[in-house]
């Protein structure tokens, strides 16, 4: 499950619903990971564009990676600025066991950093500026590319 909101994540609400969803499946192990905007550099935010279908793909191919181990995973993403102290990511694998979901939390929290087609920007002075230092080169894309 892929859920894209506008603006900060409201993480109680997100949590729950999955929650409730999920809780007579009959998964050992729900584990959750949420990002949390840092106050740092003088930015006010982040603000976040997203690559919808390439973003699917990516999902869905991890999808398949859990399934495969008999787990699940959800995701929800901000689109837009996201003020310090909220949320803009939120994660979570339901698997059989404990020791399966925190490998797989891991593994997806990182390859979602490094692969994701979302763009970060640091909004300061509110201005969107792009946080290219803290930026990955999205395999295929083009961006990112040295001149």
């Amino acid at each position: 499950m892929l859920e894209l909101y506008d603006g900060p994540l409201h993480v109680e609400e997100i949590i729950a619903k999955w929650y409730q969803d999920v809780k007579d499946k009959n998964f050992g192990a729900f584990i959750p990971f949420i990002g949390i905007v840092r106050d740092e550099k003088g930015i006010s935010g982040l603000s976040f564009d997203i690559y919808e279908p390439i973003l699917k793909n990516w999902f869905d191919e991890w999808q398949e990676r859990a399934s495969q181990e008999g787990a699940m995973l959800l995701m929800a993403h901000s689109k837009g600025d996201v003020p310090n102290h909220t949320s803009s990511y939120i994660s979570a694998v339901l698997s059989p066991q404990r020791k399966v979901g925190l490998r797989l939390i891991n593994d997806f929290v990182e390859d979602f950093k490094a692969n994701a087609p979302i763009w970060k920007y640091d909004l300061i002075d509110g201005k969107r500026v792009y946080a290219k230092e803290r930026s990955t080169l999205l395999n295929g894309a083009g961006l990112l590319h040295e001149i």
